[in-house]
């Protein structure tokens, strides 16, 4: 067990590539070059997957995401079966490490990565890590966040117009602007920025989140899907159990008077859970549903759990 005077350590798996072999790693050696695309171009891709009660949620559709980034940056096909393993045994490794510890503590992450790998042999590189999940994001989880809207700096087109490079709906370590936002808006005074398009004014997505808003009658509502949104896990989870329980959930074009106007508004993800955004552009928003909201997306949770 680690000691209590150090910070815990990560549980570091390598997972080669191609269904190759997977083996625990030292937190304290390094593994990746310095000709990894990973740092050289910031090229490869990410899952970020919530543990809980010693099991990954939302398994399956991370799996999807994760081949259908591949796919979008041209990098091979993770497979499936290695990457269940490998995560299988480093959540296992995490919780014997740490006594088998329960409730919030029975939380952590897991980080897929894959990258092009290194220029020199041209083979991806690939890991996984487990650690608990930040005492910051337990604490937004029940006090909220204040937000900001902004432009993202710049749109991605689809259709006639489309640049096809783009990896459109992928999950990318191509994180820079987004730190960079967050950084802008703690700058400020808030804790997160909500992306608009520039172009007409609507809602897209948060930093590291999908945006939900509640309306009156139980409605759920989520942008809809466009070229510039990556779909998230957690909101279709959320939307799937909550249709099951009479809430009328629907993807469509929001604007932030639909926001302002709504009962509330949620920020949603796989380990940040449900966050309610107490304050957007200096202006109070309604908390509406705040017991609810969190609630519809434990018990998602729980019925994503294998």
């Amino acid at each position: 067990m680690a000691s209590p005077l150090l910070p815990p350590q990560p549980v570091i798996y390598l997972v080669e590539p191609f269904g190759g072999s997977i083996r625990r790693q030292n937190a304290n050696i390094a593994h990746v070059f310095w000709d990894d695309a990973a740092v050289t171009r910031g090229d490869g891709i990410f899952e970020t997957l919530l543990i809980h009660g010693g099991e990954p949620v939302n398994l399956d559709k991370h799996l999807q995401r994760f081949r259908r980034s591949a796919e979008a940056l041209d990098l091979p096909d993770p497979g499936v079966d290695h990457w269940i393993k490998a995560t299988r045994e480093a959540v296992s490794d995490y919780y014997r490490e740490r006594g088998g510890a329960a409730g919030e503590d029975a939380e952590a992450k897991c980080v897929w990565t894959m990258t092009r790998g290194r220029e020199t042999t041209g083979v991806p590189t690939a890991w996984l890590t487990v650690r608990p999940v930040e005492a910051s994001i337990i604490a937004q989880r029940a006090e909220g966040v204040k937000a900001v809207t902004a432009p993202r700096g710049y749109s991605i087109a689809s259709g006639e117009g489309a640049a096809p490079w783009l990896a459109v709906g992928a999950k990318t370590l191509n994180y820079a602007a987004s730190m960079a936002a967050l950084r802008w808006a703690r700058s400020q005074g808030v804790d997160d920025v909500i992306y608009v398009d520039h172009r007409d004014g609507r809602v897209l997505e948060a930093t590291t989140s999908t945006v939900v808003i509640v309306r009156k009658d139980n409605k759920l509502r989520t942008p809809a899907p466009h070229a510039d949104i990556l779909p998230g896990t957690t909101q279709q989870a959320l939307f799937d159990h909550a249709s099951r329980h009479g809430w009328r959930c629907k993807a469509k074009d929001l604007y932030v008077d639909d926001i302002y106007g709504a009962e509330s508004v949620w920020l949603v993800s796989s380990v940040r859970k449900a966050v309610r955004v107490t304050e957007l552009n200096g202006r109070p928003l309604g908390a509406g549903a705040d017991k609810e909201i969190p609630a519809l997306v434990d018990a998602a949770v729980q019925a994503h759990r294998p």
